[in-house]
């Protein structure tokens, strides 16, 4: 493990604002946009609509302003449509109010984008949702949420101007499911991430990279349907957790130690779900961060933020080949691909480059300082909202 200090954080939920502050920042500039969603949480909100709404107000001078509501505002906005020029409706089933909100846009001819994270808006995909995610496929329950929930966000979308995806291979699929055209944003890593994280990259170059003798690998689960993708790599690991003592994994989020790993139970520690701030923390503490993702259309639509949000903290990701990670990753330069059957191979080639750590951490930092951090991304979104 690192040995250089992780500096502490304190973390405070940056988006529970009165809605008064948030009407106040979105009438703030000439061109008004107001980003949707169904209810903040830590994931596709903060990504695409949180990250965006401050970038877009982070500009001095500028005159685009920007801001968000939820479902629970409805009741309290009669108005929307009057504030904002362009509304961006970001991952959110239909329901009858956030039809009038869309309806309400296009009568008085202001364009409304739909932003969409993943494959979740084609029912034809339910089937392979449902396996990849690991649901039971004997519970109807769950059919009934999934087909319910695919639906409902297909038919949002399909109510909209435009679309806005994450990636060129979720463009396509939006493209084929509705015939809109489609822009592209990707997720990148916010000012509060960017300052905890370059101050953790900042430690280990003044550090020289110091380590102790440990090899540490960590897996870092977002939400609890990452089962099938963890299960890949747990022969690597049990492989190697016995051929080298010096390994020790971090798990942590919503995964459990399997049964198989019992027996190294001392060189495994669960870290419980963390914000999305101080997992930085966490993640620049280990030496390779693990991405083992199935092979299979609803994957290839996902974003690559797990290896850029570890590389901006000096961490090595080794992952599965996808559509982002093989785009993002370029083997043995700032990272590792491993295909289901490599995993273990991978990991040892990563552990015998160990010399040549530093320079894969800084190839892999400079490329997500450059790609990924949220002051490069302004022109991006203002591209895909035709507002260039």
């Amino acid at each position: 493990m690192f040995t250089c200090r992780v500096p502490e954080f304190v973390y405070r939920d940056p988006w529970i604002l009165p809605l008064a502050m948030r009407q106040q920042a979105l009438i703030r500039g000439q061109r008004r946009v107001a980003y949707f969603y169904e209810e903040p949480n830590n994931s596709t909100f903060r990504y695409r609509a949180y990250n965006m709404v401050h970038v877009l107000n982070e500009t001095p001078g500028s005159e685009v302003s920007a801001s968000y509501f939820f479902l629970d505002d409805l009741g309290h906005i009669d108005n929307l449509a009057d504030l904002a020029d362009i509304l961006v409706v970001c991952r959110s089933r239909y329901c009858h109010r956030i039809h009038h909100l869309i309806s309400t846009f296009r009568r008085r001819h202001k364009r409304v984008f739909f932003d969409v994270d993943d494959l979740v808006f084609d029912p034809d995909y339910v089937h392979l949702i449902m396996e990849t995610l690991d649901q039971n496929p004997d519970n109807p329950a769950l059919w009934d949420h999934w087909y319910a929930y695919i639906a409902r966000m297909g038919a949002a979308l399909k109510l909209c101007d435009a679309a806005i995806a994450t990636n060129q291979y979720l463009a396509d699929r939006i493209a084929d499911y509705s015939g809109l055209p489609i822009g592209i944003v990707p997720n990148f890593i916010n000012q509060e991430q960017m300052e905890i994280s370059e101050s953790i990259y900042a430690s280990k170059i003044a550090s020289g990279f110091d380590r102790d003798d440990r090899i540490d690998l960590g897996y870092f689960s977002g939400s609890p349907s990452h089962n099938r993708d963890f299960e890949m790599i747990v022969p690597a690991l049990e492989d190697l957790l016995a051929d080298h003592p010096q390994i020790a994994l971090h798990l942590t989020g919503y995964i459990d130690c399997p049964d198989s790993l019992h027996r190294f139970k001392n060189r495994i520690t669960k870290y419980a779900f963390h914000d999305y701030v101080n997992l930085q923390r966490l993640t620049g503490r280990v030496e390779f961060n693990l991405v083992p993702l199935q092979s299979n259309i609803f994957t290839h639509c996902k974003s690559e933020l797990k290896y850029f949000e570890a590389a901006i903290t000096g961490t090595i990701s080794i992952a599965s080949p996808t559509y982002t990670y093989g785009l993002a990753i370029r083997n043995e330069e700032n990272g590792y691909l491993a295909r289901g059957h490599q995993w273990a191979s991978v990991i040892r080639q990563a552990i015998n480059d160990m010399d040549s750590y530093p320079e894969r951490a800084q190839a892999a930092f400079t490329d997500v300082r450059d790609h990924y951090a949220w002051f490069n991304q302004r022109e991006v979104i203002l591209k895909a909202l035709d507002i260039a």
